[in-house]
């Protein structure tokens, strides 16, 4: 243990020091041009320069701590926010021009979002989407008719943003906004500007007091299925969280949920009672009239099947209260106990919005020559049990008609204060070969993508976690003997995989420092884009080789990556070129 120790922190010095000291640098050099009053030389500056000074807005592991231990009233967040609003240059008068929907939740808000906005965009409507996180690149939270905004746009846009903000700092405290908050107000500032018809905004965390929630006028709410996340934030029990969610509610704007718990539930009555708005609880799908008997959705897995219905009730809301005209309009939704909603008859154009929708990272299939990687950001013990049940039915689909032995291995992390253990022992029944973990870290090397830093974590404090859960897997999966010893060996500038003497033959857990080197090992150099000219081989110890003769005469390799949405971005970066460029 004091060897592992030792190794721990030295890695930590190293990969810290190479990785931040560079960017650090970059960002500094960007920063010369943040102001306003240089922006001549603001058509000059690229993308990367743009994301630099946006990462400076995050907040290190250690002031961030310090800023949770020493939390003030949450109701000044949405206060200051309004102000960094303000100096940017918008009114919360302008942003209800937007004609928003507001999503909370905690599980399937992201996919509620995705179903609605292609809906409506199917229509013919020029769509606006905020979503978070991003999976490759930050733009892929600020949305125009579905597709990420482009670099020049992005570019364009944030420095108008940043150079207010930065301009206007020293009469307000020498205060910017933290990274959510500039990219909520980013958000705001494109879609107004690109002239959007509506606006689908993805809540950050809880509702009540998130920055999104400076929304007004919505023009209608959902809430997708509740569970226990974020709870140092949000509070320790799901009734709790259900009051942080019902917060977006609006008086007279009609609010829809899907079928809840009864505590949560009856919370939710009762917020939507106080604000004084309409609460609908959404019908299964099975409930709408199909013509054809059939409704196809572009999201696979069973789960997305009640986040399709909540997307149908709020686009369908949306249309009546855009669309009728006024002397038609709905009288405004008030409160009147939670009513059940019934089914209708969807259009052609909402049923192809619904097969058409695409949202990556979520029960993705991507499929490799022998190689399938199955890919899910679940990082909550509902979403991962939804989770490992669309793997183990996509993934025995395959095995049925594959001609050889087929491996399975799960690569995995989490991040937080999630309870990893219980998300691990959800997936300990689907017969894994391999179990591999590694901290949300695309590549061990001094220059990587901007997009992909966090500092909001330690280097260490990921590699600890990392460890940890290996070894809850280990206990959950009753391997004996010994803890083992983790080595971490560096060779020149190069730190080589992080791995674990492992006694039995399988059920095998490794543990490597990015995912980049978890990745090659687990392909056995059989994907043919993890061999791209230039992109760089990570080598393993003779032993850690060795253990990887499974994978080489294995048909077929079904690979689940799961556990964190920032794990499987940094996956589809190595895996899907296209998404990085």
């Amino acid at each position: 243990m004091v060897r592992f120790s030792r190794v721990l922190r030295l890695y930590s010095v190293f990969a810290a020091s190479q990785v931040q000291r560079s960017w650090l640098n970059i960002t500094q050099e960007s920063l010369r041009y943040s102001s306003t009053k240089a922006a001549p030389h603001f058509t000059r500056m690229e993308y990367q320069d743009a994301v630099c000074t946006l990462n400076t807005l995050q907040t290190n592991a250690s002031v961030l701590e310090q800023v949770r231990r020493e939390r003030g009233p949450q109701q000044l967040q949405l206060q200051a926010m309004k102000g960094f609003l303000q100096r940017a240059g918008l009114t919360v008068e302008e942003v209800d021009h937007l004609n928003i929907i507001h999503v909370t939740g905690t599980k399937g808000k992201g996919s509620t979002c995705a179903f609605t906005e292609q809906i409506l965009r199917s229509y013919g409507f020029r769509t606006g989407f905020y979503s978070s996180p991003h999976l490759v690149q930050v733009r892929e939270r600020i949305r125009i008719n579905g597709q990420p905004i482009s670099k020049d746009l992005f570019t364009k846009y944030f420095w108008q943003v940043y150079g207010r903000l930065d301009e206007t700092k020293d009469c307000h405290g020498g205060s910017m906004p933290a990274y959510f908050r500039f990219l909520t107000i980013l958000a705001f500032h494109i879609f107004l500007q690109e002239k959007v018809d509506l606006a689908v905004i993805e809540v950050g965390i809880g509702g009540a007091y998130d920055c999104t929630n400076i929304i007004r006028r919505p023009w209608v709410c959902g809430i997708s299925s509740l569970g226990i996340d974020h709870t140092s934030i949000l509070g320790d029990t799901i009734e709790k969280i259900a009051w942080q969610k019902g917060g977006i509610f609006k008086p007279g704007v009609p609010a829809f949920t899907v079928k809840q718990l009864e505590g949560p539930m009856t919370v939710l009555r009762e917020r939507a009672e106080e604000i004084g708005c309409s609460l609908t609880v959404c019908p299964e799908l099975n409930e709408y009239s199909v013509e054809e008997g059939v409704l196809r959705l572009g999201l696979a897995g069973e789960h997305q099947r009640i986040n399709a219905s909540l997307a149908l009730q709020l686009s369908h809301s949306w249309l009546q209260r855009r669309c009728v005209p006024d002397k038609h309009l709905p009288a405004a939704a008030e409160f009147s106990g939670v009513t059940q909603g019934k089914g209708f008859e969807p259009s052609p154009v909402m049923l192809k919005g619904l097969a058409d929708t695409e949202w990556p990272g979520r029960t993705q299939t991507l499929r490799r020559g022998p190689i399938t990687y199955f890919l899910d950001g679940a990082h909550t013990t509902g979403s991962m049990l939804a989770c490992a049940r669309w793997f183990n039915e996509a993934a025995a689909q395959r095995e049925r008609m594959a001609e050889g032995p087929v491996v399975r291995v799960l690569l995995f992390n989490a991040t937080g204060e999630r309870d990893t253990a219980a998300m691990l022992k959800l997936l300990v029944p689907y017969h894994f070969d391999f179990a591999v973990f590694c901290p949300n870290i695309t590549e061990t090397i001094a220059m990587c993508n901007a997009d992909q830093q966090n500092f909001n974590v330690s280097v260490e404090n990921m590699l600890t976690r990392c460890l940890d859960n290996q070894q809850s897997w280990r206990l959950l999966t009753g391997q004996q003997g010994e803890k083992p010893e983790a080595e971490l060996l560096i060779s020149g500038s190069l730190p080589l995989p992080l791995v674990t003497e492992q006694q039995r033959p399988r059920g095998d857990t490794l543990v490597f420092p990015c995912i980049l080197s978890a990745l090659q090992w687990i392909t056995q150099a059989r994907d043919p884009v993890l061999a791209l000219p230039g992109k760089r081989v990570i080598p393993v110890k003779p032993s850690v080789a060795a253990k990887a003769s499974p994978l080489r005469e294995a048909t077929e390799i079904h690979v689940l990556i799961s556990g964190s949405l920032h794990l499987v971005g940094g996956a589809l970066k190595h895996l899907d070129p296209v998404s990085a460029s």
